[in-house]
């Protein structure tokens, strides 16, 4: 299928409005909320809410002949530049909306995702929760449970969810909303596995606490516990029937339906780790230069020291990944299936944007390695784009399954 890698004048717009955004609004606060791990960046979350929300989003529809998922890249590369934690602490549906978008009816996406269009209002989060102590790569391994209650029409939730992305955001705020995986069958082992839609502050649904971490901590990593929590049955994704033989071939929209949301989400992970694999690669090239060190990008490489060898060598590495993201995202938008393009940019885009990023601190010496540069920052913060939507190791057998055509019970 033939891509064009060359941006619509709608796209560099949206690019340069982004990384105005990135430049003014996140880099400055950038190292106070990183280290002040926990604290709401409220003047990052109000300035979001009320000013950036309104500029118009490009729409990534199925056919679309535009390059609107680039779009959702690029802003998502832009805003990384400037700070990935602040990014994904942006007041958005975020993976919760994908979830609702890829199982849910078209009543469910109505009746879940048209609060966060309304204007006015307060900052309102979506998140989703799959990770639990005991399934982690494995997601058909979940233990959280939906029983529903005959007498009163309601699912009853009962588990404990781990490392969820904008959890305390959308558990606690007012019109926010959490999509839980759970399992309807234990029995039916994938097939049996649905998602549901639980509204912040519903009882039954706790806020443990928040994740001490590595890197992105501006981000709230939350553990939600639920114990007798109850939702209308309207709140389960698509279909509550459970197909154990055949899912596959009916094309079950329970689990198949939650996996989709990948396809959807790792080109923006993607994205997100070239945005802060070029802002590693950007400081280090003006430190250089600001030291009176020019890379001499024309010369061959017989003739290039072994600090170009290194530039060039990440400079390669980011727009390799960047490429694959586009290709990825471009196929989304036109309603192609892309689990094979998601997974290869994912993982290409996770190790290289660690690769650079280490790579960076080692050229900037001692300076890079302490508070006094936010390279050190952007080294942590780049390991999580290895890991969270997929490990790299998840995603390589991934992978490898689509070009071998092999399935999950070959090739594990």
């Amino acid at each position: 299928m033939a891509i064009s890698f060359e941006p619509t004048p709608s796209t560099v717009e949206s690019r340069d409005y982004y990384n105005r955004v990135a430049r003014e609004q996140m880099r400055p606060i950038s190292r106070k909320y990183d280290e002040q791990e926990h604290d709401l960046p409220r003047e990052w979350v109000d300035w979001y809410w009320e000013t950036g929300r309104k500029r118009p989003a490009s729409t990534a529809k199925l056919g679309d002949e535009t390059d609107g998922m680039i779009q959702v890249c690029v802003q998502a590369e832009e805003l990384c530049w400037g700070d990935a934690a602040l990014y994904l602490r942006m007041p958005t549906p975020a993976l919760g909306g994908s979830a609702v978008a890829a199982a849910g009816t078209p009543e469910q996406r109505k009746r879940f995702l048209s609060g966060f269009r309304a204007e006015g209002g307060h900052p309102i989060w979506g998140a989703m929760a799959i990770t639990e102590a005991a399934a982690g790569s494995d997601a058909a391994a979940i233990q959280t449970t939906a029983e529903l209650d005959e007498s009163s029409d309601e699912w009853v939730l009962n588990g404990t969810k781990i490392f969820c992305t904008a959890g305390e955001g959308a558990s606690q705020a007012e019109g926010g909303f959490v999509v839980i995986w759970a399992t309807v069958d234990r029995s039916a082992g994938r097939a049996g596995i649905k998602s549901f839609v639980v509204p912040a502050g519903t009882p039954g649904m706790k806020l443990e606490g928040c994740e001490k971490k590595l890197g992105i901590r501006a981000s709230d990593t939350a553990t939600l516990v639920l114990e007798d929590c109850r939702v209308p049955r309207g709140n389960l994704l698509g279909s509550a029937e459970v197909k154990k033989r055949d899912a596959k071939k009916t094309g079950d929209k329970g689990f198949k339906g939650a996996m989709a949301t990948f396809d959807a989400s790792r080109p923006i992970v993607a994205a997100m780790a070239v945005g802060v694999g070029r802002a590693a690669l950007d400081f280090t090239l003006e430190e250089l230069e600001r030291n009176g060190i020019r890379v001499r990008w024309e010369a061959g490489l017989h003739e290039q020291s072994a600090v170009e060898r290194d530039l060039l060598e990440m400079q390669a590495e980011l727009q390799a990944a960047r490429l694959l993201t586009w290709r990825a995202a471009r196929m989304l938008s036109l309603g192609k299936a892309n689990s094979l393009e998601a997974s290869m940019a994912k993982a290409k885009a996770g190790l290289s944007v660690t690769r650079i990023t280490q790579k960076a601190v080692e050229l900037l010496g001692p300076p890079g390695y302490s508070t006094r540069m936010l390279a050190e920052k952007w080294m942590r913060d780049a390991k999580i784009n290895d890991i969270f939507e997929g490990t790299q190791q998840i995603n390589q057998l991934i992978v490898a399954r689509r070009i071998l055509d092999y399935p999950s019970s070959v090739l594990r």
